[in-house]
C-alpha cells in the first residue's frame, strides 16, 4: 500500500472521529441528540441575499470561471469596512478567498519554508497549527489561558523562535476561547511584528458577534498595522453564508500577492452568483447584523443562565459564538464530552484545539433558544452527578 505523506499524521483527528462515530450511532438508534459541537450557523442568510443568489444562478452566462474576485466584491468589502469599523481601504487591498480557512492554509504555503516558524495560540482553531504541517514548516505554540485573558504573551516567546518566525496568528473574538482583545493588545502585536519582521495574521471571522458595549476591533484600528499585518474575514458567521465559501484577506497588495499567486495555481475563483450575493450583503444588509448579534446574545444568555442556576459557573463570553467551559473534576475534556453524549448533547473536547485546551469543552450556540435551554438542563444534570 502506498503510504500518505508524513504531514498527514498531524492532520488526522481521532478525537473528532470518535465523537462523530458515537453521535451517529446514537442518532441511528433513535436517540434525540442536540449537536453543539460544530460552529456552523443554523440560520439562513437574509432573504434578499438568497433571492439574489437564486436569480443569478438562473442566468446562462454565470457558469464560466470567475478566476478572481470581482471589482464589485472588492468595493463592497471597502464599503463594509468603512461603515462597520471606520477603516479606509482601497479595492487593491482586498483579496477574495473561498473562506478564511482556505486562505489561512494557503497563506502558509505562500510564506513558509521548512526552517521557518509560525507562532500560534494554544488552544487555537485547528487550522492554525495545521498550517505548519501543510507547509512543512515549524510550529511554536504560545499557551493562552484565563490568567492572561487568552492572549499570547509576546515577552515569553523565546528569542531563538522569534529569530526564525515569519508569521504569527491571532484571533479575536476568539475560537475556541471566545476571548476579546483590546486596542492596547493590538498595539503590542503590531509593535512585536514590526520589531521582529514577523507577519501578524489576524483572523477576524467573528467580527460581528460582539455582545458588550465594546465595538468590534480590527487590527487595522492600529495606524501602523498595514506595515506588518493582514486580516482575514468572512461572510460565514456574519451573514450565515458558511456553505457558499466566500471570504477575503485585507492588507497591503504586496502582502496579498504571494497568496494570490498560490490561489491562481489551485482554483478558478468563487462562483460569480455567490460573489454577487455577497457583495449585496456587504453593502445593503448591514442593518441585519444588529439583529444577528442580538440573536446570539439571547442564545448566550439563555444557555448561560440555565448552567449558572444549576451550579455550573462557566465564564460568560463577550463575543463569538462559543462557550469555552471549564469542566469540573473528575472529568477530563474527552471524558466529559463522551459523558455528555450519554445525556444527548454533543460538545467538542478542549484538547481538540491543542494541549492547552485540556480541562475545557467548546459549546457552539448553533441551536434555537429552546434547544439550548434543554441542552443546558441536560449538561447540568451531568454536572450534578458529582
Amino acid at each position: 500500500m502506498i503510504q500518505p505523506a508524513q504531514r498527514m499524521n498531524a492532520l488526522s483527528s481521532s478525537v473528532f472521529t470518535e465523537l462523530a462515530e458515537k453521535k451517529n450511532k446514537k442518532i441511528q438508534a433513535g436517540e434525540n441528540m442536540i449537536d453543539l459541537s460544530i460552529g456552523s450557523p443554523d440560520l439562513p442568510p437574509p432573504e434578499s441575499v438568497r433571492s439574489i443568489l437564486s436569480k443569478e444562478v438562473r442566468k446562462e452566462d454565470q457558469y464560466g470561471y470567475s478566476l478572481k474576485g470581482t471589482k464589485e466584491f472588492q468595493e463592497a468589502v471597502v464599503y463594509y469596512y468603512n461603515q462597520q469599523f471606520d477603516i479606509a481601504l482601497n479595492p487593491e487591498e482586498v483579496l477574495q478567498l473561498m473562506g478564511s480557512q482556505d486562505g489561512l492554509a494557503h497563506l502558509a504555503l505562500a510564506y513558509l519554508d521548512p526552517d521557518d516558524y509560525i507562532i500560534t495560540p494554544d488552544p487555537g482553531y485547528p487550522i492554525y497549527s495545521a498550517c505548519a504541517s501543510l507547509a512543512d514548516a515549524q510550529l511554536y505554540t504560545v499557551p493562552v489561558h484565563e490568567e492572561n485573558h487568552f492572549m499570547p504573551d509576546f515577552e515569553h516567546i523565546p528569542i531563538e523562535i522569534i529569530k526564525k518566525a515569519k508569521m504569527m496568528i491571532l484571533n479575536y473574538p476568539g475560537n475556541p476561547t471566545a476571548a476579546m482583545a483590546d486596542l492596547n493588545y493590538f498595539k503590542q502585536a503590531v509593535s512585536f511584528g514590526l520589531e521582529h519582521n514577523i507577519l501578524i495574521v489576524h483572523d477576524f471571522a467573528y467580527a460581528e458577534l460582539v455582545f458588550s458595549n465594546q465595538n468590534p476591533l480590527s487590527i487595522f484600528h492600529i495606524p501602523e498595522a498595514k506595515k506588518i499585518a493582514v486580516e482575514f474575514n468572512s461572510l460565514s458567521k456574519s451573514f450565515n453564508m458558511a456553505g457558499t465559501r466566500i471570504g477575503y484577506l485585507i492588507g497591503f497588495p504586496s502582502y496579498l500577492k504571494p497568496l494570490a499567486d498560490i490561489k491562481s495555481n489551485i482554483d478558478y475563483g468563487v462562483f460569480q452568483p455567490v460573489q454577487k450575493a455577497a457583495a449585496y450583503a456587504l453593502t445593503n444588509e448591514l442593518a441585519y447584523l444588529k439583529h444577528h448579534r442580538s440573536v446570539y446574545k439571547k442564545r448566550r444568555d439563555v444557555f448561560i443562565s440555565v448552567l449558572h442556576e444549576k451550579g455550573w459557573k462557566v465564564r460568560i463570553p463577550d463575543g463569538g459564538m462559543f462557550i469555552w467551559a471549564k469542566v469540573p473534576a473528575p472529568y477530563t475534556s474527552l471524558s466529559f464530552s463522551l459523558e455528555a453524549l450519554e445525556y444527548g448533547v454533543v460538545v467538542t473536547p478542549g484538547n481538540a484545539f491543542g494541549a492547552g485546551g485540556e480541562g475545557y469543552v467548546r459549546i457552539a450556540l448553533v441551536q434555537e433558544e429552546d434547544l439550548l435551554k434543554k441542552a443546558g438542563e441536560r449538561l447540568a444534570a451531568l454536572i450534578n452527578k458529582y
